[in-house]
């Protein structure tokens, strides 16, 4: 006789047992108050009541339904108390990699010192990256002054690539080129992934808000994640177009040139713990993506993760408990 299941045996949801005590004594109870002569023998007088009952009465009337009933209360409380001795293991499941992408759509990103502009090969960019995305999971932040959640955290890449074509430095309700909040938004979007390959990608030309950025930064790396950084545009820069049309100009009446703030970019990717790459140098970036990625799914392969829980033995009193009903509710059987 195994006596392993004995020693394993508890319930999965004792407190139901405390009901138990009450549902027998409920029973009980009732069936003193209504055992004997019945509800009638109180109203009608004992000689009258003699002679109202038929001979054999006693007889007829079955078993009492008491006892049952008391038995179906208790397999009812015992099945919801989950009695269980036994193990079931299941296969686990790792969330898979999660990566926001951060798109600068600041005014800046008008310039056209690379073909067509900078918001072009911004979103050019960001394709060839949601190419190689594979398993993990995308989000999308577009940001100039505020940032704006283009797309929560997906698995459907396809929906976040048809999501980029619209999006241009003209759609933006107000200009700017604040990146900490834009990193924040991300941060926000990570924290509830619950993956374990944390990624932030930004492309951009510059950002105006150095101190805040870098801070952003540093937290993004403390809580996990990567930032990696896209450099788009050049040194040598662009005129600053204007959303009405033709070029800004300063108060001498020359043009406004807008450069890649290549320096602050460098930096803040090593705020963030990951790598400052161009658009020329694209590629490198993706294949380390590639590459942490199957790293990620080796290491779940490997752990062959497995999750342990009690098996609810409840379900084995519920015929009991049809059969009870049954007879308790059959005519004529009590």
């Amino acid at each position: 006789m195994d006596l392993s299941a004995l020693h394993d045996f508890h319930f999965l949801r004792p407190a139901w047992l405390l009901a138990l005590p009450l549902l027998l004594g409920l029973a009980l109870w009732l069936a003193r108050r209504r055992g004997g002569e019945g509800g009638w023998a109180r109203l009608i007088d004992p000689e009258l009541f003699a002679s109202l009952r038929l001979e054999g009465a006693a007889a007829a009337g079955g078993l009492s339904p008491w006892p049952w009933l008391a038995l179906a209360w208790t397999a009812a409380t015992l099945a919801l108390a989950g009695p269980s001795w036994q193990h079931d293991v299941s296969t686990g499941f790792r969330a898979p990699a999660a990566w926001v992408l951060v798109l600068d759509l600041s005014p800046s990103m008008s310039a056209s010192d690379v073909l067509p502009d900078r918001a072009t090969r911004a979103r050019y960019a960001l394709d060839d990256i949601l190419g190689a995305a594979r398993d993990a999971r995308v989000g999308l932040v577009a940001f100039s002054g505020e940032p704006y959640t283009v797309a929560p955290l997906t698995d459907d890449v396809a929906t976040v690539r048809a999501l980029l074509p619209p999006l241009t430095p003209d759609i933006m309700p107000a200009g700017g080129d604040n990146m900490a909040p834009a990193l924040q938004q991300a941060a926000q979007l990570l924290s509830r992934a619950g993956a374990r390959e944390q990624r932030v990608i930004v492309v951009s030309d510059g950002f105006t808000d150095p101190a805040a950025a870098f801070s952003a930064a540093q937290q993004l790396k403390a809580g996990g994640a990567t930032l990696s950084v896209i450099g788009v545009g050049t040194s040598g820069g662009a005129p600053l177009s204007q959303a009405g049309g033709g070029f800004a100009q300063d108060m001498r009446g020359g043009l406004v040139m807008t450069h890649l703030d290549e320096g602050r970019l460098k930096e803040l990717a090593a705020a963030g713990g990951g790598d400052y790459v161009t658009l020329a140098e694209l590629p490198k970036l993706i294949a380390s993506l590639q590459t942490h990625g199957e790293r990620a799914e080796g290491a779940t392969a490997r752990q062959d993760i497995r999750i342990e829980h009690w098996r609810d033995g409840g379900i084995w009193l519920l015929p009991v408990l049809l059969l009870l009903g049954a007879f308790l509710s059959r005519r004529g059987w009590l």
